[in-house]
């Protein structure tokens, strides 16, 4: 008997496949303001190796923006930029990330033949309960488009993927996240020319630096400055300086500031509030050890960044093999100790430091095989019934 064929079979060319990301029009944007765009980045790199993929596209989308406005902001990008009209028509896969798709438009995409997948990389759960209940404005928009398939990132697991199942109508895949040292090296040699991203041995005292975005409970500087706090409490001469990026918004807050004014570390004078800079300008100015932690959201390029300049990381993240120096959960008074024993280990053990990490950042390339397997599958599988 001969086999029933696929009833959508894999174009024998290869896929033309897009990737959306959000350009404002206005422009002034970095790959610095958030992790998405450089995962949109990160995700091209790979298309562009997948066996079953023939071509790779940034496509524009949001706020009227053209791929004119976006020349900037993607420079260096290495796969062509285009907008949604051209991407209704050019592409087999549309990859909806950084800028979402009107429904209208991917019905019409999937009249044509296209298939649709929606690429979630946020904790789009806890942002869409937390806007809802304080009146924030909208967030993740549930728009009855029709989805092939939802794709999220191991660090969702537990709360995104039943969340995306159920309000998406979709089947969800878990997807390997993906980094790159390139953003970091490519704002080295534009800030820094002939300087190294790397960790600086042989300090008396260290400067803490804390880089959680405080606009989600998922990532707050709370945790962080307690360890800081129960750390300086056990050795008063291990931190020369605590630098709280991203709170220059929460200093006059009543509720923050009574918090920060009852710590050591600020009634000491070692703390200090800032805004936001770009990771590698602050860290090489001012910090010696991250000290990080997450609620939900295990998976994070701060991580990664910090571990391949071989700065010493303090964190409570379960999905980084052992790098860093791990506490557990929000126990601050673990993570006060494993900051003591980092200062106390850290630079006689750089060398394995470094190796340990750059062993584990290699499973996160674009380029590493077993992440192109993933993806060139997951495409092929949108094909078949």
């Amino acid at each position: 008997m001969t086999a029933t064929p696929s009833i959508n079979p894999l174009p024998n060319r290869g896929l033309r496949v897009g990737v959306s990301i959000f350009v404002r029009k206005e422009g002034g944007q970095s790959m610095w303001e958030n992790g998405i765009f450089q995962n949109c980045l990160f995700l091209v790199m790979l298309l562009m190796r997948s066996p079953v993929v023939a071509e790779t596209y940034l496509v524009v989308g949001g706020s009227d923006a053209t791929p004119e406005n976006a020349k900037e902001f993607l420079a260096g990008a290495p796969v062509p930029i285009i907008d949604m009209n051209e991407a209704s028509t050019r592409l087999d896969v549309m990859i909806e990330m950084s800028a979402q798709l009107a429904r209208e438009w991917v019905v019409a995409f999937r009249e044509r033949g296209g298939k649709i997948v929606s690429m979630r990389v946020g904790n789009d759960y806890v942002i869409d309960i937390e806007r809802m209940i304080f009146d924030k404005p909208q967030g993740l928009l549930i728009s009855a488009a029709p989805y092939h398939e939802v794709w999220t990132l191991p660090e969702y697991e537990r709360t995104c993927q039943p969340y995306y199942a159920s309000a998406f109508r979709a089947p969800v895949r878990l997807m390997p996240h993906l980094w790159s040292p390139l953003v970091l090296e490519r704002e080295m040699a534009r800030t820094r020319p002939g300087q190294r991203f790397e960790y600086q041995p042989g300090k008396r005292r260290w400067r803490a630096g804390i880089f959680e975005p405080n606009i989600c409970m998922v990532k707050t500087s709370f945790i962080p400055m307690l360890v800081c706090e129960m750390a300086h409490r056990e050795n008063a001469d291990l931190l020369k300086h605590v630098n709280v990026f991203n709170t220059f918004h929460l200093k006059e807050h009543a509720g923050f500031n009574n918090f920060a004014t009852h710590l050591d570390i600020v009634r000491h004078g070692i703390a200090s509030f800032e805004g936001r800079f770009p990771f590698t300008e602050a860290v090489m100015r001012s910090v010696d050890v991250i000290v990080s932690h997450h609620w939900e959201n295990a998976q994070n390029y701060v991580y990664y960044e910090a571990i391949y300049g071989g700065y010493p990381l303090i964190h409570s993240s379960h999905l980084i093999g052992s790098c860093g120096y791990r506490y557990h959960g929000f126990d601050c008074e673990e993570g006060g100790r494993v900051l003591n024993q980092a200062f106390a280990e850290h630079d006689q053990n750089l060398a394995s430091y470094r190796a340990t990490a750059n062993a584990f950042l290699l499973t996160l390339d674009p380029e590493y095989e077993e992440n192109v397997r993933t993806y060139s599958e997951a495409l092929a599988a949108l094909y078949t019934h």
